[in-house]
Parts: structure tokens; sequence; C-alpha cells
């Protein structure tokens, strides 16, 4: 039985716009937003910091290293399914990590980018560290309080805020850089981790499967052990294999798409107005129509749907190098192409992120989860690292048809883990 089954068994959901307002719809929405935060503050907020601050741009590039966490998270994720916290052993270690969070983004402005980099280093890295944990036992929270039916919509709109968290360190804290101290900056930006904290104060512990792990190599062995005996070799491989090549094509496309643009002739300004606007708002729409699709049609459907549109956004960014080349620059060609990657992303990612919520064992949620987001990661924090060589052996058309081949793999293998016609365990079109 998978989480929140057995309660949405006894009483009956609600439907339609009482649906998308359950308490634990809501609850998605601020966990994501509070997941989001501190990762675009380390990737937007703080490298705007430290360039207005004169850090040399080499110096700035290497705190792309401060993202490990992400990639390793599942190393220390069997420590927060074994050891409970005095709110839960879910509700503890969130409060515990969202407010070590809140205050390593308020200390990040005390110190100064000129004299006290290492400091900034260090606390950068914790940082991320705590966002990592975080992302650990959110994601089993919300793999556990979420009933089979709530799951792939409510993943879509948890996805969905977590992008809509950008526009405070990307956008409104930027904004207030020109009018305060850095200091009181990060202050306030900080403080947009609150919500998330209510949040974990509100909201209940979800319900208990199964035994907890009784020691840590339980903890370790035994989530490993029944995924592996629950596919059989074969089926855990596969499965593994798809998390692997389905999002490869396009985060390799989206690697370098600011540099492409640039070297297309776009100015810096022309990018930043047109991925402001037919970026966010697309990725955002897109996270909505992921939302209502999944709670039609289930997981399965919406991989197959979400996947082909990914791949087009990748041939959209061949087809802008080949229309620039032929008939020179276009800033509505541009939008287009920006629009529908972020557009194809946010659906793609809605989807995606459920199946792997789908794929973990509730007595098990943190480690299996923590393990398959961490393999996603992979080719984001290391494969991308090759593509400015492509680039350079291939030229940009060649590469983005590259990225489209590398894309097919992931296809290629939904006839095996979901098939069109297939029931996943949040399929939700036959409830609806």
């Amino acid at each position: 039985m998978s989480a929140g089954s057995a309660g949405s068994a006894l009483t009956p959901e609600p439907r339609g716009w009482r649906f998308w307002l359950a308490p634990q719809m809501l609850m998605c929405i601020s966990l994501g937003f509070s997941s989001g935060l501190p990762l675009f503050i380390l990737y937007n907020l703080l490298s705007a910091w430290l360039r207005a601050e004169g850090v040399n741009l080499k110096d700035i590039g290497l705190f792309a290293l401060v993202g490990f966490p992400y990639t390793w998270k599942f190393v220390w994720s069997p420590l927060m399914d074994r050891f409970s916290m005095p709110l839960g052993r879910r509700r503890g270690w969130m409060l515990t990590t969202q407010v070590l969070a809140m205050l390593a983004v308020a200390a990040l402005g005390l110190f100064s980018p000129a004299t006290e980099l290492r400091t900034i280093v260090l606390l950068a890295g914790a940082l991320a560290f705590f966002s990592a944990s975080q992302d650990i036992v959110i994601d089993a929270y919300r793999r556990e309080m979420l009933s089979d039916h709530q799951q792939a919509p409510g993943t879509a709109v948890f996805v969905n805020a977590y992008k809509l968290s950008t526009l405070v360190p990307g956008s409104l804290a930027l904004i207030l850089s020109d009018h305060m101290a850095w200091s009181l900056v990060f202050l306030i930006t900080a403080l947009f981790m609150l919500p998330g904290i209510l949040t974990t104060l509100l909201m209940k512990e979800p319900p208990l499967y199964g035994i907890p792990p009784k020691n840590l190599r339980d903890a370790v062995v035994l989530p490993l052990r029944e995924f592996f005996q629950r596919r059989g070799l074969r089926g855990a491989l596969l499965v593994l294999a798809f998390i692997f090549f389905y999002k490869l094509g396009d985060s390799m496309a989206t690697a370098l798409a600011t540099p492409f643009y640039i070297d297309l002739g776009f100015t810096r300004t022309e990018i930043g107005l047109v991925a402001k606007n037919a970026g966010l708002w697309a990725s955002l729409a897109g996270g909505l129509l992921g939302a209502f699709w999944l709670e039609r049609t289930g997981v399965y459907r919406g991989l197959w749907v979400f996947g082909v549109l990914q791949l087009f956004a990748i041939l959209g960014f061949a087809a802008l190098a080949w229309l620039t080349e032929q008939y020179g620059l276009s800033v509505l060609v541009l939008g287009l192409v920006i629009g529908l990657e972020a557009f194809a992303v946010g659906l793609g990612t809605a989807a995606f992120t459920a199946y792997i919520a789908e794929t973990t064992d509730p007595r098990y949620t943190a480690t299996q989860f923590a393990l398959f987001t961490s393999l996603a990661a992979v080719p984001r924090t290391f494969i991308n690292a090759s593509t400015g060589y492509i680039v350079e052996l291939t030229g940009w058309l060649d590469f983005f048809m590259i990225c489209f081949v590398l894309g097919l793999p992931g296809m290629l293998l939904l006839s095996r883990i979901a098939p069109w016609n297939g029931n996943s365990a949040f399929t939700t079109g036959s409830k609806s």
C-alpha cells in the first residue's frame, strides 16, 4: 500500500476547486517555495552579489562547486530515515534544516567578499548542505502525506512553487540591492523561509508505514534491497537508466543557453527581458497545465506527452541557430524558443518528479527518493561540464542535434517502465 492509500480509501477526496484547496495541496505550494529558495539564492543572488563587490569571474565560477551536496545527498539520507527529532521523524528534520538554511542566508550578508571570501565559501557550502537536506525530508514528507490521487498533481504544484521562488533572489533581492545594504538584502531574503517553517509547524506528521529502520545498517541496506527485490535486477536497472536519461538531452541543451544566445548576437538586455518574461511565465504555465493533466490522466501518459515536448524544445534551439544564420537575429524567435523550452521543462519536470515519487517505497522514502533525485542530478552536475568542449568541436547546430539524440533513450525506455496504457500507482483519471 502506498502513502495515503489507507486514508483516501476511508474518506472520499474532494473534487473540483476543493481538491486544489485541500491542506495537502496548499502544503505543496509552501514547501515547494521553501525548497527552491536556497538553491536560487546560491545560483542567482550569490553570483550577482559577488560580481557587484568586485570578485573576479574565475572565483565566482568556482562557487558552482558548492552544489555537490545536491548530487551526494543520498549519502546521509539514511540518517533521516533512521533517526527522529522532537517534532517527529519528518517534521523535526524539516524544521531543523529550514531554520539552519534561513540563518545561513542571513549570515552571508554579514561578511565582505573583498576580505572574507573564504568565510563566504564555507557559508555557501553550509547553505547547500542544509538545502539539500531539506529537499530529502520534504520529498519524503510529500510522498507520505499525499494520497495516491493527490501525488501527481501535488508534485506538479510543488514544482511550480519551486520555480516561482526564483523571483525572490533573482528579481526582488536585486532590486532591493540598489537601495539598501547587502546585509539587509540577505536578511529580507532569508525571511522568505518563514512560510515553509510555519507550514512545518502547522502540518501534522505523516502516517508511519511499516517499522522504521532499527539501525544505520538497515537504513542503508533495506531501501536498496527492497527496490531491487520489488523490481528485479533487470527492472531496477531499467528504472535507473530511465531516471538518468529522461532529462539528459534537455539538461545538456540548456547548460550553455545564455552563452549560445550571446554568440548568436543578442544583447544581454534582450536576453534578460525575454528570459524573465517568456521563460519564467511559460515555465509556470507549463507547471499549472501539468498539474491539471496529471490529475486527469496520471503519470505514465504525462511522461510520454511531456517527453515529446521536451524533445521538440531541443529542436527549437537548433532551429534558432539555423534561422539566425540564414535570416539574422529575431527577438520574436528567441522568445518563442525560450518560451517553448521553459513550458516543456515545466511539464516534463512535474511528470518526472511524480514518477520518482511513485517508484519509492513509503517505508524508505527519504533514502530512495534522495538516491533517485541524486542520480537525476548527475547529468546536470558532471556531464554538462563537457558541453563547452562539444560545442567547440561541433558548433551550435550539431551540438543541439546531439542533445536531441541523447534525449531519445529515455523516451525509448518508456515502453518498458511506463507503457501508455499501463496503470501507475498514481493514475488518477479513473477517479476523477
